[in-house]
């Protein structure tokens, strides 16, 4: 039976998982797809780049109020604040700003995917109850999951679209100019810390690096996400998505340091955010060695 054609939008095509997305589905050639980014969407092959501020809804409206043949939506965009207060507000007027411009544009909008994460059972604040299950009782607000969640419920009502929550862990997958991206920070770490002769020191506690860990795949995701919007039962839906192998980092990381062909050594905790601060330099030498002059050229 031939797949029916759909066009799918994906905002924050610039991130790893809205370019995993949007890479999984321009491989079907019976889907067209939008590709959603405040900065120009480079190295995507098979889609329809679009450059609009999300958080500006009058561009917002202006870049997609052609899109009329749009299906579905892949919601992969975010925006970092410093409190808890400012992620919801912000990341809350991303979704809203597309909803809105989209739902006048799109008459045939069929379903809507948004990711979270481990943000929705507290991670970030501390030890939290394992295995986290979607049907656990919520946190304390504020929460920019939950808020983005609560919009979307509400918009939804007495809408023919339907929708899904995919919950990864930690994502890994390529991404261009993108630091949410756990494997672009152990390399640019990795890589310092080699230029700097020292060993691969884990920069996290001690019970990090002992404790039972998981990823997600941003590959994986991508098949999760077309596998929900096409599944009657993942309608309004949560789900836990992780690539199901577990380890300890006790374990992978003498191994990440195999690769980088270098020693290891015993964790000891360092905020990277502090102790890469003054890297900037040493950064830009580091490029300057295998960026290619212009006389190769």
């Amino acid at each position: 039976m031939k797949t029916l054609a759909k066009t799918v939008l994906v905002a924050g095509a610039q991130g790893v998982i809205g370019r995993a997305a949007a890479e999984h589905f321009a491989k079907d050639a019976d889907t067209t797809v939008y590709a959603v980014s405040r900065r120009p969407v480079v190295g995507l092959e098979d889609v329809h780049p679009i450059s609009a501020d999300l958080l500006d809804p009058a561009d917002t409206r202006t870049k997609l109020e052609a899109l009329n043949d749009v299906t579905h939506v892949i919601f992969g965009a975010y925006v970092e604040k410093d409190t808890p207060a400012e992620r919801s507000s912000v990341n809350v007027a991303l979704l809203r700003n597309l909803m809105e411009a989209l739902e006048q544009s799109a008459p045939n909008l069929q379903h809507v995917t948004i990711y979270q994460g481990g943000k929705a059972y507290g991670a970030d604040l501390g030890p939290f109850k394992t295995p986290a299950r979607e049907d656990d009782p919520r946190l304390m607000s504020p929460n920019f999951y939950y808020d983005q969640e609560d919009h979307l419920r509400q918009r939804q009502q007495g809408k023919r679209w339907t929708f899904s929550i995919l919950r990864p862990e930690a994502v890994c997958g390529y991404a261009v100019g993108n630091p949410m991206n756990l494997l672009t920070v152990i390399a640019v770490y990795a890589a310092i810390s080699k230029e700097l002769g020292l060993p691969l020191r884990f920069p996290g506690t001690e019970a990090a690096y002992r404790a039972l860990y998981q990823i997600t795949s941003a590959d994986i995701l991508a098949r999760a996400t077309a596998w929900a919007g096409e599944t009657k039962a993942a309608e309004n839906e949560i789900f836990n998505i992780t690539n199901g192998d577990y380890f300890r980092w006790q374990f992978m990381w003498p191994r990440i340091a195999r690769m980088f062909e270098m020693d290891v050594a015993e964790p000891v905790p360092m905020p990277l955010a502090i102790y890469m601060a003054d890297k900037s330099d040493l950064w830009a030498e580091m490029n300057a060695k295998v960026q290619p002059s212009a006389d190769a050229l």
